[in-house]
């Protein structure tokens, strides 16, 4: 092709033609992404025998205190369950002050939850590793398959931020699509446990000969003698 030197004229037509070329791309674009397969295609439609043989979590907890949730699940079917899924609610109350822009306040802040720590770590999770368990839902966290008669561990390292009596209410499941359930002694699927926070930390110290944390105030041992 000869270049003339000449710009070309946009006539109307011309630019109603380019207008059409233009809107089709986005549809094209969508058309190649993700296709029409739903979330829960390949998720079985089964229920699954579960177990929960193990649910730590102290009754008396203290503000700024860490503390650990501990959930065992063992699977006592015949046949192997796509996943264990815990959600934990109540993790979250809702305030009334208005000018929040989300409502949800924490009462036990996650400071990382079940599965193993990602590798490499994930660069903006510095701080609070939320553990490689995590699921699209905030409260739910998901384990890989578990076969008959296995066991899995669920742990969570919380920090208790806001003083009261609560109860945290788990939910359990084989799958993330609501298709695959689990089934717990006596027809269940849930359970709870409930808690005191107290708002004052009880009194530690460092021990200066060992460098741990010990219960109580530091005395200095000057001061115990003449006691």
């Amino acid at each position: 092709m000869r270049a003339t030197g000449r710009a070309s004229k946009l006539t109307p037509r011309r630019l109603r033609d380019a207008s059409i070329a233009l809107a089709i791309v986005p549809l094209a674009v969508l058309a190649g992404c993700g296709g029409s397969s739903r979330q829960d295609a390949h998720e079985p439609e089964a229920t699954y025998r579960m177990r929960v043989t193990r649910v730590s979590f102290p009754r008396l907890q203290a503000v700024a205190r860490p503390v650990k949730l501990e959930i065992v699940v063992r699977n006592v079917g015949a046949e192997t369950a796509p996943k264990v899924a815990v959600t934990v609610d109540s993790l979250t109350y809702s305030s009334r002050y208005a000018a929040l822009a989300d409502p949800r306040r924490p009462i036990w802040v996650v400071e990382r939850g079940p599965g193993p720590i990602a590798n490499p770590p994930v660069e903006s999770q510095e701080v609070s590793i939320p553990g490689g368990a995590v699921t699209a839902a905030t409260k739910t966290w998901a384990l890989p398959s578990l076969a008959p008669g296995h066991a899995t561990r669920f742990i969570w390292d919380l920090v208790p931020v806001k003083p009261g009596t609560y109860t945290l209410h788990f939910a359990y499941a084989a799958g993330l699509s609501g298709k695959s359930k689990a089934r717990l002694a006596a027809g269940s699927q849930r359970g709870s446990v409930t808690v005191h926070i107290v708002g004052k930390p009880p009194a530690t110290h460092v021990n200066p000969k060992t460098g741990k944390v010990v219960p109580g105030p530091y005395i200095p041992a000057s001061e115990a003698e003449t006691s």
